[in-house]
């Protein structure tokens, strides 16, 4: 097993890893899943119910997740269709995830249910949210 093509995984690991980060993902679902098993939504929640104990075993959560209706202000880019704010407590622990045998055996549905995901670090300036606990 591998990690997915798309990880920049360098990158990642140059950052400061100080406490927690929140990936902040967009995704674009395939109308039909490339591997034959349904839509591009119904494989995502195939690759979210391997996920999901994945990211709760290192002490994330997801903090909230939505149907992208369009670009209230400015260019929607790529023309994203969902997004999810997935809280790690470090890098490390997003990174531990996502290289790791049990992910890349669900990957393989993330694969076949999108046509592109993109997933961008970040950190907290602000918020009105409680911090999660998992």
């Amino acid at each position: 097993m591998t990690n997915p093509s798309e990880l920049n995984e360098s990158f990642v690991r140059s950052l400061p890893d100080t406490g927690p980060v929140t990936m902040i993902n967009l995704v674009r679902f395939r109308d039909e899943a490339t591997d034959g098993s349904g839509t591009g939504w119904e494989a995502y929640v195939r690759y979210s119910e391997n996920t999901m104990p994945l990211i709760k075993r290192r002490g994330g959560t997801v903090l909230w997740a939505g149907n992208i209706e369009g670009a209230a202000y400015g260019e929607v880019g790529k023309g994203w269709t969902y997004a999810v704010l997935v809280q790690y407590p470090s890098r490390a622990a997003f990174l531990d995830m996502v290289t790791s045998d049990d992910y890349a055996r669900g990957n393989v549905h993330r694969e076949a249910a999108v046509e592109d995901h993109v997933i961008l670090a970040s950190t907290e300036t602000y918020s009105k949210l409680a911090h999660a606990k998992g």
